[in-house]
């Protein structure tokens, strides 16, 4: 089976480099051509993930027909770009049969799932969320990791956990992809209040409450979307949501430790090479809460900073004066 990753950030390019030196003919895909020569020249993604050394097997290019050539594509765009790459594998007249959606978040006009987003445009394909703590670089670095790859198509999803696990890259399987997505979404949003906490130099007690606080309200949340339990305590629900709020890797983290020092969104955002998926997932899920009428303080409150009509100081004290509560899930 070939692969074709379409998106050369750090966390395509990390994914790439697995299935070639796995011994899979694998194609990495660069919208930009000179971006493309560069990353095939050099034999690094200096840009986005620097000092690991991709394989001579790899091959890069930035040739969209041949891209979509592959038996299965790997979505590694951000999903604010998931649905114009939906619309340029359609264009292109290509069906792609199996797709690999690496994004963690939701669409912000319609609040759809990346496999919604997908199985909209390219309804009879089979489509798969790959998920969990899995920084790009460490699984560079060939770190030790475990993932889930959620599909509804298990027998699919037992060929695809065998082909690209491998002895430092281990994947359970899951058929909950919708609840996986969710999860991989929320955990974002909880992961900017625990940079902001950090920010404002606040310790392992506060970060370790938000943390938990935070578990809560994505299982409140994901309830009301019919996310399995197991799912919640697993690699993309628990297991993400503790690296997030911890690692320094992360984007998410980092963007919330800014705002926690006093910076502004726009200056942050305009500073950062990469996305960071819990700026727009923050509106996203708040939305949705408001709609549905779920008590998710923690994300009320990010969502308040991020707009800028509170500052952190005076939501900490908020939150820490709410009314009494039972530890209830």
């Amino acid at each position: 089976m070939s692969y074709c990753v379409l998106g050369a950030g750090g966390w395509g390019t990390a994914v790439a480099r697995l299935l070639a030196n796995h011994g899979h003919e694998t194609l990495l895909w660069a919208r930009d051509p000179k971006r493309a020569q560069l990353i095939d020249q050099e034999r690094c993604n200096g840009k986005y993930l620097p000092h690991v050394a991709l394989p001579k097997t790899l091959r890069i290019t930035s040739d969209f027909r041949e891209a979509v050539a592959a038996d299965t594509l790997v979505l590694g765009v951000p999903s604010i770009g998931m649905p114009d790459l939906m619309k340029r594998i359609t264009g292109s007249g290509s069906s792609p049969r199996v797709l690999i959606n690496l994004a963690k978040g939701m669409e912000r006009a319609t609040h759809r799932t990346m496999s919604q987003v997908i199985l909209d445009a390219l309804p009879n394909a089979s489509v798969f969320t790959l998920s969990g703590p899995s920084h790009a670089e460490e699984v560079g670095r060939d770190t030790p990791t475990a993932v889930v790859l959620a599909g509804s198509d298990l027998e699919l999803g037992r060929v695809l956990q065998h082909e690209i696990a491998t002895p430092r890259f281990r994947i359970y399987l899951s058929e909950d992809i919708r609840g996986v997505e969710i999860c991989s979404t929320v955990k974002n949003v909880i992961a900017l209040a625990t940079g902001i906490s950090d920010g404002l130099g606040y310790g392992d007690n506060s970060r370790g409450a938000l943390i938990t606080r935070g578990l809560a309200e994505m299982v409140r949340f994901g309830r009301q979307f019919g996310v399995q339990e197991a799912t919640f305590f697993g690699l993309s629900g628990l297991g993400d949501l503790v690296a997030t709020c911890t690692s320094q890797h992360s984007r998410n983290r980092a963007v919330g430790m800014r705002l926690g020092q006093g910076k502004s969104l726009q200056a942050i955002m305009d500073n950062m090479s990469m996305i960071a998926e819990g700026v727009f997932a923050t509106d996203i899920v708040y939305e949705l809460a408001l709609e549905k009428g779920i008590d998710m303080p923690i994300t009320h409150a990010v969502h308040r900073l991020l707009r800028g009509e509170a500052d952190p100081l005076s939501l900490v004290t908020e939150m820490m004066t709410r009314s009494p509560k039972r530890e209830d899930f």
